[in-house]
């Protein structure tokens, strides 16, 4: 059972020490697959990579300062990239900023390689393109993962902001210029969920 409702359940055997579980949600009769670990008492559900749900499209947006009606109307992973082309304001990126536990300067030289002058002559309305706007949204999801680790804030910000020896003792905010760096600190965030990292 998962949540409140029965599920069917069909387990795919495999030599691997992964395996997916695929049910249906009896009440909503919707199709979900879940990776399952191998431990030596069995399979255990452990997130692969960090799950989709509205419920973290909620977050990772207020993190880039989106509150109220804006983030009730938001509901799957299509909304991440409806955002990016209308573009994010140049607020949400000093609200980005905030949370990340940076300076206005940092993440707009270090992380978008985008003047702080150029930044702050812009109004905090102003829309921002489809680059920047993109490459904010991707770093607001690391960053909702982040939070989902470690639950605090004074905790995630040390995390983001201390050198790291799984990403060759760089900083994670050092890896959000790129977003293969994004994508090597988002796996670091799942790894220590897995337990096999810490």
């Amino acid at each position: 059972m998962i949540g409140k409702h029965k599920i069917d359940t069909k387990l795919k055997k495999t030599r691997s020490k992964k395996a997916k579980i695929v049910y249906r949600d009896r009440a909503t009769g919707s199709l979900t697959d879940q990776v399952l670990h191998k431990r030596q008492s069995g399979y255990t559900t452990v997130p692969d990579t960090y799950a989709f749900s509205t419920d973290n499209v909620v977050k990772t947006f207020s993190l880039l300062g989106m509150t109220g009606a804006t983030i009730k109307k938001l509901s799957s992973a299509f909304d991440y990239i409806e955002l990016s082309n209308a573009g994010i304001t140049k607020n949400a990126i000093n609200v980005l900023a905030d949370n990340i536990g940076i300076s206005r300067k940092f993440i707009s030289e270090n992380i978008f390689d985008v003047s702080v002058k150029t930044m702050e002559r812009k109004d905090n309305k102003t829309k921002l393109d489809k680059r920047i706007s993109s490459h904010a949204i991707e770093i607001a999801k690391v960053v909702q993962h982040t939070w989902k680790v470690f639950r605090e804030e004074d905790k995630v910000k040390r995390w983001l902001n201390q050198t790291n020896r799984a990403l060759n003792n760089k900083k994670p905010v050092e890896l959000f210029d790129t977003l293969s760096g994004i994508l090597i600190v988002d796996d670091i965030l799942g790894r220590i969920e897995e337990g096999v990292y810490s």
